[in-house]
């Protein structure tokens, strides 16, 4: 069943296990407002318990950036208040949450401009690739715009901290080879390969066993003390129910066979 969202704003397309979570919001150049902050965790929670996407790509509608930050019409309105603003912060921590908290695999692809929030909704998410043009900052010096710890961490753990220091200090632009030197990216793509290149690669994780990425995703995530990381007893549980699963018995009988697996999450 296609999952609706309360935005049009973004849109969800599931196809060959594929979801891809698209920001269409062209007037702003795929700005974001409050109301797409606050759609996006009931989207991603769809999203994690839909059994047939296996995969999360998170990217730009066709022919639109990744995410050129905040919509800054709304520092007038919504955020003009102290009250406003945190209700804001609020809203933008608890989106990030909802992404880094997704079980499946996450992937932001990422073209055009990657900026302020677009840069934090890339942080939070497993891979990063790049088309080799696109574009990021995080530009709060320039707003006067304070960053909560809670997203905070996600830039931290993205880019370490000298990078986060000089992000947020000097506010200024980073090429895709610069955000690739800095571990921010797992890899940049020439702009006429990007598209297949993103798809191959969801494609390819999209096939693999599901238990075992979940399992294999939270026991990354605790081993590098991510944000919001499981528990080693957690980590502990989901590996053993990999070898509890009819998925270790297709597996194996695949390797045997000299054949592809078709692994079905149980």
């Amino acid at each position: 069943m296609p999952i609706s969202s309360p935005t049009s704003k973004l849109r969800v397309d599931i196809s060959h296990g594929v979801a891809r979570l698209l920001i269409n919001n062209g007037a702003k150049r795929n700005a974001f407002d409050l109301d797409m902050w606050r759609a996006l965790p009931p989207l991603v929670a769809a999203i994690d318990a839909d059994p047939e996407a296996r995969v999360l790509v998170v990217s730009g509608a066709p022919g639109l950036p990744f995410c050129s930050g905040a919509d800054i019409s709304e520092f007038s309105t919504v955020r003009a208040t102290s009250d406003g603003g945190r209700a804001y912060e609020q809203a933008n921590g608890e989106a990030f949450d909802a992404i880094s908290a997704c079980s499946k695999p996450t992937i932001a692809a990422i073209s055009g401009f990657c900026m302020g929030g677009g840069m934090g909704i890339a942080a939070v998410c497993d891979l990063r690739l790049a088309a080799a043009g696109a574009a990021f900052a995080i530009p709060a010096g320039r707003l006067g715009v304070g960053y909560p710890p809670s997203a905070m961490r996600y830039v931290v753990a993205a880019v370490g901290a000298q990078r986060a220091f000089e992000l947020f200090f000097t506010a200024r632009r980073l090429t895709a080879p610069e955000a690739l030197a800095a571990g921010f990216l797992s890899r940049v793509v020439e702009e006429e390969d990007f598209d297949a290149e993103v798809t191959t690669l969801a494609g390819t994780i999209a096939a693999n066993a599901p238990l075992t990425l979940r399992a294999a995703k939270a026991a990354i995530r605790a081993a590098a003390a991510l944000p919001g990381a499981p528990s080693l007893a957690a980590c502990e549980a989901l590996a053993a129910t990999c070898f509890d699963s009819a998925d270790y018995m297709e597996g194996r009988a695949a390797f045997l066979e000299k054949r592809a697996p078709k692994f079905t999450g149980r």
